[in-house]
């Protein structure tokens, strides 16, 4: 005889996960009427049809059936995803680092800090499009061919996205957009085409890579182009709300905001607050910092109208500056000869912090080495689409919840200048430089953060030695 059952849970069952015994199985393959009415308690409340035996048992193959279809349903389904870049914020930029003497009013990237990691060993590149190239595919700069951000910053069409990878191994489809600066695009990939092309479901900024003026200025909108006079930060946290109020869950939303990057131009008055600022052109030239602090201000403003916006419970949020502060506004104990555009850690060493969805970890901090195309893998793998490992790309997923289990022991990052191309690698102790022209520094980062002393100008000790020859094997492994 057959029945529709409406299994309503009364109380949860943890069992999914686990497996029947045979003891739970008659003789001939039935489970008990009771024993089948545990299991579906797992399942919350659906409708199904099932064939029953007269003693009220259910077949073994009915209960494959069962398990299958609405076992699925019983995965926790993945978390909305939110990624904010700020463009060209260093760690001397950021609360909660104690590097700069100055920091920005950020009230609500301080609410993120509180309720999440604080990652303190981050690197990305010296310059913005080999970062966001290696967030986009997971994978080193030498291997995309976006080093800089003049001559060697388009991405090549061949490359799989970050947004595609998604679309084509989630169990759980993402609907995605990117908003704001993508700076990836020229003449030999599809111009403004080109993150249509790359696999983005939905674009709409900034294509190059800054604004002449952050009050008039190209928007680019599904291949669309057209001046917008509304200031930028507002106008990308406009279309990041537009998108992100239609979607359904899952979605995964990448806002790249070209604050505070130059022009140091004065946000409107309803961002600031205590606002003494003048805007002239003179004001600006003699106090770039209070104008470079007055953007990260308005820029956080916007970010919490963002975050007003969306499910916060239901989503995991990741802040990260996409390389250093500019050589005008860095802060001691950087050095302007060491900020974005070089290998040292003023230009290199980035702030990131993630909260929301899945962080248990509230208020601390996280030392582990990590790159920021580690986020193609950490992101894939949160969509739960089994990757947790792939290119450059390492997933830190598991450091949401604990400590000490990342799986890293050397970072790597590269850059084109002028028609050198440098790298520098490290250990959780050691770092080496090498500018190209037969020229290389070594550091101790953790006696000498701010690489003050060449140890390449002394004699090294037998563990700097080894940690040396160790280094250069690692690049070279990476290379072959």
């Amino acid at each position: 005889m057959k029945y529709i059952f409406l299994f309503i849970v009364l109380f949860p069952i943890p069992i999914y996960g686990q497996t029947l015994s045979s003891a739970d199985f008659n003789g001939d393959n039935e489970i008990g009427f009771a024993d089948f009415v545990i299991f579906v308690q797992a399942f919350g409340t659906n409708n199904a049809t099932f064939d029953l035996n007269k003693d009220g048992s259910v077949n073994f193959p009915d209960f494959l059936f069962f398990t299958s279809v609405f076992g699925q349903s019983y995965k926790t389904t993945p978390p909305n995803i939110l990624l904010i870049i700020a463009d060209d914020m260093g760690l001397d930029a950021c609360p909660n680092y104690n590097v700069g003497t100055e920091k920005p009013s950020m009230p609500n990237l301080q609410g993120l800090i509180s309720t999440g990691i604080t990652f303190d060993n981050v690197w990305a590149t010296p310059i913005c499009s080999p970062t966001r190239a290696s967030i986009l595919t997971g994978k080193y700069g030498f291997r995309t061919g976006v080093l800089d951000a003049t001559n060697n910053h388009e991405i090549k069409l061949s490359e799989t996205s970050l947004q595609k990878y998604l679309d084509e191994n989630a169990p759980t489809p993402y609907t995605h957009a990117i908003i704001g600066k993508w700076h990836l695009s020229g003449s030999s990939n599809g111009g403004r085409n080109n993150p249509s092309q790359m696999g983005i479901t939905h674009y709409a900024g900034l294509l190059t890579g800054a604004h002449d003026d952050y009050w008039k200025w190209e928007l680019t909108e599904n291949g669309q182009q057209s001046t917008q006079t509304e200031y930028a930060t507002t106008a990308f946290t406009d279309l990041a709300i537009n998108w992100v109020t239609q979607q359904q869950s899952p979605w995964f939303l990448w806002v790249a905001y070209t604050a505070p990057h130059t022009p140091f131009h004065l946000p409107p008055e309803a961002l600031l607050s205590n606002n003494t600022l003048s805007g002239t052109a003179s004001d600006i030239e003699n106090n770039p910092l209070a104008y470079y602090f007055a953007m990260l201000q308005a820029l956080d403003t916007e970010i919490g109208r963002l975050l007003n916006s969306i499910d916060r419970d239901n989503t995991l949020i990741i802040f990260i500056g996409d390389n250093g502060s500019a050589r005008r506004v860095i802060q001691s104990p950087y050095k302007a000869s060491r900020a974005k555009g070089t290998l040292y850690e003023g230009g290199i060493h980035v702030p990131m912090i993630i909260a929301g969805k899945g962080v248990t970890r509230q208020g601390e901090r996280e030392t582990a080495l990590v790159h920021s195309a580690d986020l193609f893998a950490t992101i894939t793998d949160i969509a739960n689409t089994g990757t947790s490992n792939i290119h450059d790309s390492q997933s830190i997923k598991s450091l949401l919840s604990s400590t000490s289990t990342s799986s890293r022991t050397y970072l790597y990052t590269d850059v084109m200048q002028d028609t050198l191309s440098q790298w520098t690698v490290r250990n959780n102790t050691y770092k080496l430089i090498d500018f190209g022209n037969n020229t290389q520094e070594m550091y101790h980062l953790i006696n000498d953060p701010y690489e003050q002393t060449n140890l390449l100008e002394t004699t090294l000790d037998d563990a700097a030695n080894q940690a040396k020859t160790d280094l250069e094997m690692h690049v070279q492994n990476l290379k072959n």
